[in-house]
């Protein structure tokens, strides 16, 4: 019944630099895509206005070049996700293919949204990024790993240490981050609590 519990220990993919410090969830994702009732597009819209000319044709962007189209690793600067505490920005993010977001530091709100998701956000010292970033943009087929039970990263023969709250780790790895899959998998527990309420069987006050 209902979703299985995703542990998330291990992900490999590759990687896309986005360069820049203190870039916030309405670059990310413009607010007017904020109206739509669901996250079903959200996919289409990451750095939106960074991407598109007004009449709809490409400017030069990491998320429109052809060889970035499989990364899953988001490799950003100091302070990403700043600004508003919309959802949408790491909903945009994941449903565009980004798995894991690395940053030197990360708005908490923003991370925690990740989390939410099952996206791991994760920080590294601001020298590691900036060879991380070097070493995607350089070679766009260069397969990261992420392992998130001894918080490690590595690329090609490089390899380095991520920092990662010990709950969050946890929950990703125990698969608690999912509080839909975890309601729908102790269901049976929850309907014998509800039995035994006396809102929940005709208690009228």
């Amino acid at each position: 019944m209902g979703k299985e519990i995703k542990k998330i220990t291990t992900i490999k993919s590759r990687g896309i630099a986005i360069r820049g410090n203190d870039i916030d969830t309405d670059r990310i994702i413009p607010a007017r895509f904020l109206k739509e009732i669901t996250f079903a597009r959200m996919g289409e819209y990451p750095f939106f206005d960074e991407r598109f000319n007004q009449d709809g044709s490409e400017k030069d962007h990491p998320f429109n070049d052809p060889e970035r189209q499989e990364a899953g690793f988001l490799i950003a600067n100091d302070n990403f996700g700043c600004g508003s505490s919309r959802e949408h920005a790491p909903q945009s993010l994941k449903r565009w293919g980004i798995q894991v977001v690395i940053a030197e530091s990360l708005a908490e709100i923003f991370a925690g949204n990740c989390m939410m998701l099952g996206v791991p956000a994760v920080t590294m010292e601001a020298a590691s990024i900036l060879e991380l970033q070097y070493l995607v943009e350089k070679d766009p087929s260069l397969e990261l790993e992420l392992d998130l039970k001894d918080l490690s990263l590595k690329a090609g023969d490089r390899s380095w240490k991520v920092n990662l709250t010990e709950s969050r780790r946890s929950a990703l790895t125990e698969g608690t981050w999912d509080s839909t899959a975890l309601l729908l998998e102790n269901l049976p527990r929850a309907k014998k609590v509800a039995q035994n309420l006396p809102y929940m069987n005709g208690f009228s006050g």
